[in-house]
């Protein structure tokens, strides 16, 4: 078998003659260049190596030097690993190809989702949160979920070397958003590659520092970092789950606090079409105010579906008769139930310029719209919620939204209704003329 030429990583020595490793690629740092009396490799040679894998892929190593690790320098300026040596590769002797037989890459491929640190050993978000700056300049593991990933900023350093720039928001159940930086590119391209909120990273050692313009904790990837993504442990998979449910309920997005900006400080108008095209040029969320008809409003389909209640701690929607929230991440599972019941509705809203759907309308915001409380619309009858719904459906409304980029929406972003009550005509017919104007 092609497999059995291979010699395994844990069994290198020194003083093997030829040997031949295969492996996957789990992390790589950017290329560095410095005066070398040895001459290891010139430029040419070391850019076309680095340049023929990424992480990921299964290489093939053949004759590379095996040395001892220098016991001075250690780890400090890459990654720690259990093996006491390390393979030097040089252009004249030794060859960098990818592997090729599918027996060897079948075998490899699992071990990309294998933590290089015990799975158990990492800080949730919550507990950096908490240990604030007495985590400032340690390195640590963390384990968390991909909420966003930011644009790529490139710059230039006041000696001339270009630099670039990549933040990444995680989350995981204790914490809604933290920052996770990255400058090295190639840490870039990985995680440029991610789905935000369908993705759990294991990042073994992160640098934490307190970031005085955000007063606050980050982490940032350097040369020691490694990123296991989608890690094949059971601390992942329970982080997962949750990610994906509270993805799936709007409950990230409402996080983003609609509160942070008050109704009243809102005054830009747009029509939906502007809504959408602000949206597609600006990624950040933005506020407004539009005057659309209500074409979407579902307050005659079963209860269940209008009324949902949610475990206050992590916002995680469970069945109203149980004693004990159901997510086995909530942070507050050891302590007294508690949860919130209130509206949890998509809607519609429709202009001359098109529509914006499933817009979330929740409580307590959707209590005011409706002029209804929880219990006093669950007490309504059939007839009386169809009432309910045609007061508002299909007339002209003052909306107040919080615009952001969602992936899980098809259009690419998601409304949140942050207050709404029907328009009046005369105000109505002066912003639609001043539009009009602006077109």
């Amino acid at each position: 078998m092609a497999a059995q030429t291979y010699i395994a990583i844990s069994e290198l020595h020194p003083n093997f003659s030829h040997p031949k490793v295969a492996g996957i690629i789990i992390g790589k740092t950017d290329v560095k260049s410095f005066p070398d009396r040895k001459t290891w490799g010139n430029d040419g040679y070391i850019i076309g190596l680095s340049n023929s894998f990424i992480i990921g892929d299964c290489v093939v190593i053949d004759n590379p030097l095996v040395s001892n690790k220098d016991p001075e320098k250690g780890d400090r300026f890459c990654p720690t690993t259990p093996s006491l040596y390390r393979l030097l590769v040089t252009e004249a002797h030794s060859q960098v190809c990818l592997c090729a037989d599918m027996d060897t890459i079948n075998r490899l491929l699992p071990l990309i989702h294998l933590p290089v640190k015990d799975s158990r050993d990492f800080y949730s978000l919550g507990d950096i949160v908490a240990n604030g700056q007495r985590l400032d300049g340690t390195v640590i593991n963390i384990l968390a979920a991909v909420k966003s990933i930011g644009e790529l900023k490139q710059f230039t350093t006041s000696d001339r070397r270009k630099g670039q720039r990549l933040e990444v928001k995680l989350f995981d159940d204790s914490v809604s958003s933290f920052p996770l930086v990255c400058w090295d590119r190639e840490a870039i391209q990985l995680v440029q590659t991610l789905i935000p909120k369908e993705t759990v990273l294991f990042i073994a050692d992160a640098k934490i520092s307190f970031d005085r313009f955000r007063n606050g904790m980050a982490a940032t990837a350097n040369s020691k970092t490694i990123i296991t993504v989608n890690p094949d442990t059971r601390e992942a998979s329970l982080l997962f789950s949750y990610a994906k449910e509270v993805s799936e309920s709007g409950a990230l997005d409402q996080d983003e606090k609609p509160e942070d900006v008050p109704v009243d400080s809102i005054t830009d108008v747009y029509t939906v079409s502007q809504l959408k095209q602000k949206a597609l040029e600006n990624p950040e969320a933005f506020f407004g105010i539009t005057y659309s008809f209500i074409s979407k409003l579902d307050l005659d389909s079963s209860v269940s579906k209008v009324i949902r209640t949610r475990c206050s701690r992590c916002k995680f929607q469970v069945t109203e008769d149980v004693q004990c929230c159901t997510n086995q991440l909530c942070p507050g599972r050891d302590q007294a139930f508690s949860a919130n019941t209130g509206f949890d509705l998509l809607v519609d809203f429709t202009d001359h310029t098109g529509t914006l759907h499933a817009c979330s309308l929740r409580s307590p915001v959707a209590e005011t719209t409706l002029g209804c409380t929880t219990e006093e619309f669950t007490s309504l009858t059939d007839d009386g919620r169809t009432a309910m719904k045609w007061k508002f459906l299909l007339e002209r409304c003052k909306i107040y939204v919080k615009i952001l980029p969602s992936t899980k929406m098809r259009t690419g972003i998601r409304g949140i209704v942050l207050a709404c009550s029907l328009a009046d005509p005369g105000e109505v017919k002066q912003h639609m003329s001043a539009l009009l104007q602006r077109l």
